[in-house]
């Protein structure tokens, strides 16, 4: 089966609610879950195969009275045996997508240094890092 990657909303719940601790680091609390999809500044993305959730991407948006509206990528994560498939990168397309679809044209990610997985996805999607890594 292929992995499918989409924004998930209040039509296709279900399927956060069914999402396992190999993506997140807890098990999902379905009030949680509602509210973080009701939520009009959050979004998150997930990938799934045969409908079993093997990836995850989510952010928030962020303004500051004086300045532009910014997408901030909170967390990235994909099942140990689904990674160096490119999921990552499709989930983060997603979320990156959707933010451009509302105005953004700044997201930010912040990662541990160590973490280079993490640091080369980013850097493969046009971020450049400074002490954050971010994308234009």
């Amino acid at each position: 089966m292929p992995v499918v990657v989409e924004l998930i909303d209040e039509n296709n719940i279900g399927l956060l609610l069914s999402a396992g601790t190999d993506v997140f680091d807890h098990p999902i609390r379905p009030d949680l879950a509602r509210a973080y999809i009701a939520h009009p500044d959050y979004l998150i993305a997930l990938a799934h195969e045969d409908e079993r959730v093997v990836g995850m991407a989510s952010g928030l948006f962020y303004f500051h009275p004086d300045k532009p509206l910014e997408f901030f990528i909170n967390e990235v994560g994909v099942a140990e045996r689904h990674q160096r498939r490119g999921i990552a990168r499709r989930l983060m397309d997603v979320l990156i997508e959707a933010a451009s679809k509302r105005g953004v044209t700044y997201a930010w990610v912040a990662t541990e240094s160590e973490n280079l997985p993490a640091r080369a996805l980013y850097r493969s999607l046009g971020g450049k890092e400074q002490g954050m890594t971010y994308f234009e």
